[in-house]
């Protein structure tokens, strides 16, 4: 059962304006992440299903936040099918996040009140992620779809639609200005700012440095 309510994580998405996103196959790995983004200042992780037995690393991971990091709302990311959602939400996941939109998944995830952000690429695929209870959605891939400018296009239209882009967002201000300017309720980042260096030299610190100071710069863009 999810920690948190589904009002709780989706205000914290757009008031923090950033998900993490990460995978590793090593639990305690995983705790020193989940514990970076904590000392980094925010309160969002999304685990991917990316491996073999991801669930069970995600079971533990979970256990671990509920008790050393309670603020921490977990959740998975890289689902498709309805099956996969309630394994992960019987394990505790708060939100679920997917690559594409399958309705399937939205009536999964609503069933239990948990978030859905699946991943569109169309206008016609947002409205009916909104019609199957979507709050936010997700773009992805954002850069290969069309960057700013694609979403600058949809707000155009449907200035009500809240939209997470993953994909092609890098932890600097141009960027990062140019997603939120377009329109961007929130970003989602994983490999840009959880990298692969810092993951190797096991600097964790590092990977709560950059997330803090991606915070700080959304922060200055959005007080614009």
């Amino acid at each position: 059962m999810a920690r948190f309510s589904r009002m709780k994580v989706l205000n914290t998405m757009l008031d923090t304006g950033l998900v993490p996103v990460f995978y590793h196959p090593n639990v305690e790995l995983a705790r020193e992440v989940a514990a970076a983004c904590v000392a980094g200042g925010c309160p969002l992780l999304e685990f991917t299903n990316r491996g073999d037995h991801a669930w069970e690393v995600f079971t533990e991971l979970e256990r671990y936040c509920a008790r050393e990091l309670p603020e921490l709302i977990l959740g998975v990311g890289s689902v498709v099918d309805p099956a996969t959602a309630s394994l992960y939400i019987n394990c505790g996941a708060s939100f679920v996040v997917g690559p594409l939109l399958n309705p399937e998944v939205a009536r999964a995830c609503n069933r239990r009140k948990v978030p859905y952000t699946p991943g569109c690429g169309t206008l016609s695929e947002i409205s009916q992620a909104e019609e199957l209870g979507s709050e936010i959605i997700k773009i992805f891939p954002g850069k290969e779809i069309g960057g700013p400018g694609f979403i600058k296009a949809i707000k155009g239209p449907c200035p009500w639609v809240s939209i997470m882009v993953t994909g092609g967002v890098e932890p600097n201000e141009a960027s990062l200005k140019g997603w939120f300017d377009a329109g961007a309720a929130c970003v989602g980042m994983g490999s840009n700012l959880i990298t692969k260096e810092l993951l190797k030299a096991a600097d964790y610190q590092g990977i709560g440095a950059n997330i803090r100071v991606t915070l700080e710069l959304i922060r200055k863009i959005r007080a614009k």
